[in-house]
Parts: structure tokens; C-alpha cells; sequence
């Protein structure tokens, strides 16, 4: 799998007004229809799957250009338009308790599309190891609470889910799409963006990190005897942050959220040593190994065997200008205009053909009722 980008966004009080919501469904089901109709399911994928894509559509759709509820706004709105019977495509999950029903509404969603039963187990567990990547391998300070999962009768699917940090008030999107990922575990991303570059992020997916992920799943499976003794003896007792082993960092959300454990998931160890994972997949995969156990995983993997993992945040680049009042921070001119003659030319090289033209004019006439 591939992730394909990640956004960083403020977080705003509020919800979406009741009279926008329904004028935000009926304008999104004209857009993919039209998308799906003239190009496609596999192409509608690949562009929600794209962050600036994603968050051009926010903007079409009347939405908020810059708060993070754009992210669970446009997915619910989505969620709401797209049927098995007309496009051949859904949504499942979303946000909050709402995201904890995608297994079971991939099931649904895949007896409606008449899917196989290995076809909606292959949706489950990317769904579940998206979530688990994104929650727990690269840790930057986000706890997700937002969860979409996007599966077509052909077999393809698109993950758009966001994490909450409490430290700065902000959100993290991830994007995930099916064709383009080849390992769970080793750089999924095709493109990361963001207002925030951490100064240090755990992050397991790096190819820096993959001495790490063998050694920390060669840990595991030692037993937990063997890893609470390990833990305890590189232990020191003044020292809470695993910042200490990185130099320069003073950040109050990483010494808050890469603490060293002093405990670990012991039940979820107990089941690895008996399982014997083959990888650091599977290790990731196993129910109870959250963020705490891979911390402490790789922190044995750096001190005792010498298999450091990757501290950089793999954050590039933010599509975020800036507003005229100064919030987030004063527009800045010069890439915007940049943006713009990068984003003209694009368009200018997927201008639709004369037949999708005129497609596109009779769904319009009929969207504006005339």
C-alpha cells in the first residue's frame, strides 16, 4: 500500500451549518458522478487519495479551506452520495465511534457488491493496518479519530483518515491508495505535506528504520520476561523521554507522547512469543500492539543491538498560504503564485475533451435546474 499524503490542518470549534451539509451532498454526487461516469472508479481513488486533490474538493464544496473538519465533512458527505448500485463504489467508517463500524460495514458494503469472501478480508485488513501504520509506526504526536475506507466492486481501495494532537490543536490526514502500496511498513508515502515539521518523530516506516523493525521483531519474540528485564536495565530511573538519544529537542508534545514505557501490552507479547511473527508486519498486525510496545521495541532494538530507527518527521511541504487576517500566518505571495502557475498548467494538460464538455454542461444545467 501507499500512502499518498498526509495534511496538517487547525482545528475549529463548531460543526458544519445544517443549511450547507445538503447543498455540500447534492453538489459532491454531481462531481463523482461525473468523475466516475467520464473517467472511472479506479481514477476517482486515485484523486482523494491525493491531499491537494482532496482538499480542492472541500473548497468546491463550500467548505472551510484550512480546518481540519474538512477531512470528516467531505468524507461523511461522500459517505452519503456514493451507492453500490449507481457507482459501484462506497465509504465506510468516518469519524469517531462512527469509525469503529468500518469492519462491519465492509462486509455489508461487500455482500451489496457482491465481493468475495477473500476480497472483503483483504479490505479489512488494509483498513485495520492503515489505521495501525498511521496510529502507531509513525508516532508525531496524533492519536487518529477519524477513519474512511473506500472499497470498489473491482477490488481497489482509498484510506483517508486523520489524527488529533492535543499538544498544538492540529490535525494530520493520511492518504492511502490501493495500487500504489507494495509494503505496509516501508515508506508508504508517496506525499506528505504539512504546516508543522516535528523535530523528532518516531517513524518506523523509514528505509532507515529497517534494521530497526527486524530487530524489534526478533525482540519480541523472545518473550516478555526477556523484554521487561531489557527495559528495566537501559532503564535510568531520572530519564522519561526518549528525546535524551536525540540532540536538540526541546518539544512539550514529544516528551509527552515519546515517553519511554514502563509498561508494555505483556498480554499482546505473551501471544507474539507464541505466534512467532515472520516480520515486522505481522509483528504491527497483532492485536494489543499499540504505540507504547513499538516505542519500547525499538528503543531495545537502538540500545542493545544497535538498530537505530528513523527520528524525522516525514512531513515535506504545506499547501497552506497563509489568510488575510494573519490566521494561520500572513499569505505568502510568492508561492501562492507559484502554486497557481504550477496548478494552471495542470489543468491545462488534463483539459477535458469536447464530449466530456458537453457532459459536463447538461449535469450543470441540470444540478442549477435550468
Amino acid at each position: 500500500m501507499k500512502r499518498t499524503g498526509v495534511a496538517e490542518l487547525p482545528l475549529h470549534r463548531g460543526g458544519v451549518p445544517r443549511w450547507l451539509f445538503p447543498r455540500m451532498t447534492k453538489l459532491a454526487e454531481e462531481v463523482v458522478t461525473l468523475l466516475i461516469d467520464e473517467y472511472g472508479r479506479h481514477e476517482f481513488l486515485r484523486r482523494v487519495s491525493d491531499p491537494f486533490w482532496f482538499q480542492a474538493l472541500g473548497c468546491v464544496l463550500g467548505f472551510d479551506w484550512h480546518s481540519s473538519g474538512v477531512t470528516t465533512v467531505v468524507t461523511a458527505a461522500l459517505k452519503e452520495v456514493l451507492r453500490p448500485e449507481k457507482h459501484g463504489l462506497v465509504v465506510c467508517g468516518g469519524k469517531g465511534r462512527q469509525s469503529l463500524k468500518a469492519p462491519a460495514e465492509i462486509g455489508d458494503m461487500g455482500e451489496a457488491l457482491g465481493l468475495s469472501d477473500q476480497t472483503v478480508r483483504r479490505f479489512r485488513y488494509a483498513s485495520r493496518l492503515s489505521a495501525k501504520v498511521d496510529n502507531a509506526a509513525i508516532q508525531a504526536g496524533y492519536q487518529l479519530y477519524h477513519h474512511g475506507f473506500f472499497l470498489t466492486e473491482d477490488g481497489e481501495w482509498a484510506v483517508i483518515q486523520q489524527g488529533l494532537s492535543a499538544h498544538d490543536r492540529t490535525a494530520r490526514r493520511y492518504h492511502w491508495l490501493s495500487d500504489s502500496v507494495e509494503d505496509f511498513v516501508v515508506e508508504p508515502h508517496s506525499a506528505i505535506v504539512g504546516d508543522v515539521r516535528r523535530g523528532v518523530v518516531l517513524d518506523m516506516t523509514a528505509k532507515q528504520s529497517q534494521g530497526c523493525r527486524a530487530a524489534s521483531a526478533d525482540a519480541a519474540k523472545e518473550g516478555p520476561k526477556r523484554i521487561a528485564r531489557t527495559l528495566r536495565s537501559i532503564r535510568p530511573a531520572c530519564q522519561r523521554s526518549l528525546c535524551g538519544w536525540v540532540e536538540g529537542v526541546d518539544e512539550g508534545y514529544a516528551t509527552k507522547t515519546l515517553y519511554l514505557p514502563r509498561r508494555l501490552n505483556w498480554r499482546a507479547l505473551r501471544a507474539v512469543y507464541e505466534l512467532q511473527p515472520s516480520n515486522y508486519e505481522e509483528l504491527l498486525g497483532m492485536p494489543g500492539i499499540g504505540p507504547a510496545t513499538v516505542r519500547g521495541l525499538a528503543l531495545i532494538a537502538e540500545l542493545i543491538h544497535g538498530k537505530a530507527p528513523s527520528w524525522s518527521d516525514p512531513v515535506k511541504f504545506s499547501f497552506a498560504f497563509g489568510g488575510k487576517d494573519g490566521v494561520p500566518f500572513p499569505v505568502k505571495r510568492k508561492e501562492m503564485d507559484e502554486a497557481i502557475e504550477i496548478l494552471s498548467g495542470a489543468i491545462e494538460e488534463a483539459r477535458m475533451g469536447q464530449r466530456a464538455k458537453l457532459s459536463a454542461i447538461k449535469r450543470l444545467r441540470k444540478f442549477a435546474g435550468g
